[in-house]
């Protein structure tokens, strides 16, 4: 079956069709966590949703489309970034924040999957950037305030430094294993802070020229 011209993530529907989209993401992620991306079936979406197949195969057409979908709703529903007055307290309410969410015995599983299924999938690898991409320009303003604050030079890479946040976060979740939880977080944001401050994401002259 064709997959929709459509991009997943350009329609917002309300109404029951915003029902009916709520429960197929809600069923999607529930395939994903028990079976992974190869496990995923449409029809047994729809079946888990309470949903005709018909709508489904309609307007997904495809478990990556889903999957994709699927990221995009997430990136929408993601927790606004804090505003402290500090950047030490912005990066670590956005550590903070990462652990949570990897630790929940919920969120950790469905994060593993999607990860686990972009390796294998262009598209939702596409989707997963854009997910990333998403909540990086959410809490690239805590940088750029505290570069207008003086507490960061002129120059710093906001991007760079909430990416270096949360790095070391999922090196922990997905390669060594190690502990997850609020000290790790505290410390993954001040050493970015203390690196921010010491100009270490300050973009070359070069490419400010640009």
């Amino acid at each position: 079956m064709p997959e929709p011209e459509t991009a997943p993530g350009t329609l917002r529907p309300g109404g029951r069709t915003a029902r009916v989209r709520a429960a197929v993401l809600r069923a999607a992620e529930d395939a994903l966590i028990e079976c992974g991306f190869d496990g995923i079936d449409l029809a047994e979406v729809a079946r888990r949703a309470e949903v005709g197949k018909t709508t489904v195969y309609r307007r997904w057409g495809s478990p990556r489309v889903l999957v994709a979908d699927l990221l995009d709703d997430m990136a929408e529903q993601s927790v606004a970034r804090a505003e402290t007055g500090s950047l030490d307290g912005d990066l670590r309410a956005n550590a903070r924040l990462v652990v949570r969410t990897l630790t929940d015995e919920r969120q950790g599983a469905l994060f593993k999957a999607v990860i686990a299924a972009a390796t294998g999938d262009e598209r939702t690898a596409e989707a997963l950037h854009r997910f990333y991409a998403t909540r990086i320009a959410e809490w690239a303003p805590c940088v750029t305030e505290a570069v207008e604050r003086g507490e960061v030079p002129e120059g710093t890479d906001a991007a760079e430094v909430v990416r270096a946040v949360s790095a070391p976060l999922y090196y922990r979740f997905l390669a060594s294993g190690d502990p997850l939880d609020e000290a790790v977080a505290d410390r993954a944001a001040h050493a970015a802070c203390c690196a921010a401050r010491a100009g270490a994401y300050v973009e070359p002259r070069s490419s400010l020229a640009e």
